[in-house]
């Protein structure tokens, strides 16, 4: 088990320590990035960086945190052998050789020159990393989708809270100007009364996910791949070289589903715009297809949110729109400007961001928000609360899919509504030791 941090932070060991060596030492010059001249950052100033399961997305995510100036990286977990050695060489081309690789990720957490941990595993490990990582002090950024059920978000919310953690899922369209124009021309009434949103869900997998596993291949060795500590919470499976170079996706034990993989972006969205970020839909309608295109979900409010597959609510993926009495805006990914219902909406582009940064005072960079927010210890636009009420949302119509059957469900008590069966379904059976 990962113990506290000390009372005596890091930082101020290094100052103190310093100052006992000045007394000793000679005159010497010092460069002046360590002193922060030179437009470098100072080392007191510095978030220690260290990583687990680093690969695609997260390679992408580790680019974005090395290209600012206050990272500096040290350490990688991963169970698998290249991995870890692949990030290390990547970054010690930038700080330096001292990147050091553990393939166990709980046994990086003692250390206590680690500032923030970046998350980007499969989705199974997400909420368990997060929930360890900051329960031994670390600031955390999350890859999506950020739980596997309910009971882990209800988890997250709880431990960065009783820990005073900073945590950001990377849910990053939150921080995107267009995505922002959209919710806040929501948000304000400048549409009128909202009455439906929309929701991207990916175009590929189903909702009903795999419940076999692929067949036994011989085990490469620990050092190669750690078996075990890739599978972490989920239950024992025979090793299969399919899993680890992808091929988890769509099976229940490791995924999301198609509503997870998407949902985990937009349902956030639209539920920004709907100023329900810390609260879910109550009822679920289930639809007999195999993805959950078309599923209307509805807010105690009254307003719809509708899941949907396809491309025709707006151009692009990971798209969110909303539709009011007095008009619509829309946004996707690779969009110049988002879509309106009249030319005229976009007149007030710059304003309606604007105001939004002053008014929250984040940044409309979502690595930025973290970083503002780990040196201010306010809370990130994709916090706890924030992921934990859209996963639920994700949860709950993956449910409802499964069940084949309309769900009701309550915000405040976090439990379906007079439904035992899908009351079950909050949480999973965690595997020893793996567990929070």
């Amino acid at each position: 088990m990962p113990q506290p941090r000390s009372t005596i932070s890091r930082r101020r060991f290094l100052t103190t320590a310093a100052k006992a060596s000045a007394l000793f030492a000679v005159p010497a010059l010092v460069p002046g990035r360590v002193l922060g001249l030179d437009g470098g950052v100072a080392a007191s100033e510095r978030i220690t960086l260290a990583g687990m399961g680093i690969g695609g997305r997260g390679g992408y995510v580790l680019g974005v945190m090395m290209d600012e100036p206050v990272f500096q990286f040290v350490a990688i977990a991963d169970p698998q052998k290249a991995r870890r050695e692949g990030v290390k060489q990547r970054t010690e081309q930038k700080y330096g050789p001292g990147v050091e690789m553990y393939r166990d990720f709980r046994d990086m957490l003692p250390r206590e020159d680690i500032d923030a941990v970046l998350i980007a595993t499969g989705d199974r490990w997400h909420a368990l990393a997060s929930i360890l990582a900051m329960r031994a002090g670390k600031d955390v950024f999350t890859e999506k989708p950020s739980s596997m059920t309910i009971a882990e978000g209800r988890a997250v919310v709880e431990t960065a809270a009783r820990y005073a953690r900073v945590y950001q899922t990377g849910t990053q369209r939150l921080s995107e100007p267009n995505h922002v124009f959209a919710i806040e021309m929501a948000r304000t009434g400048r549409l009128g009364k909202i009455h439906t949103a929309y929701a991207h869900i990916a175009p590929w997998d189903a909702a009903e996910m795999r419940h076999d596993w692929l067949p036994a291949a011989p085990e490469p060795p620990k050092d190669e791949v750690d078996w075990d500590a890739w599978l972490g919470p989920c239950p024992w499976r025979p090793f299969n070289p399919g899993y680890v170079s992808g091929g988890w996706r769509g099976h229940y034990d490791f995924h999301t589903s198609c509503i997870g993989e998407w949902g985990a972006h937009t349902f956030a969205q639209a539920q920004a715009g709907l100023d329900c970020g810390e609260s879910s839909p109550v009822e679920y309608e289930y639809v007999a297809n195999e993805t959950g295109d078309g599923m209307v979900t509805h807010f105690a409010s009254g307003v719809k949110m509708i899941l949907s597959r396809g491309n025709q609510y707006w151009r692009g993926s990971c798209g969110e729109r909303f539709d009011g009495t007095e008009g619509w805006a829309a946004a996707a990914d690779g969009y110049s400007k988002p879509d309106v219902s009249s030319p005229a909406l976009l007149g007030e582009f710059k304003k309606i961001v604007g105001d939004y940064v002053a008014r929250t005072g984040r940044s409309l960079d979502h690595m930025r928000n973290f970083l503002d927010c780990v040196k201010t210890r306010q809370p990130t636009v994709a916090n706890p609360a924030v992921m934990h009420h859209s996963m639920t949302t994700v949860h709950a119509a993956n449910i409802c899919m499964w069940l084949k059957r309309d769900l009701k469900y309550d915000p405040v008590k976090e439990e379906f509504v007079n439904d035992d069966e899908a009351n079950r379904l909050r949480a999973r059976a965690m595997r020893e030791p793996y567990v929070y």
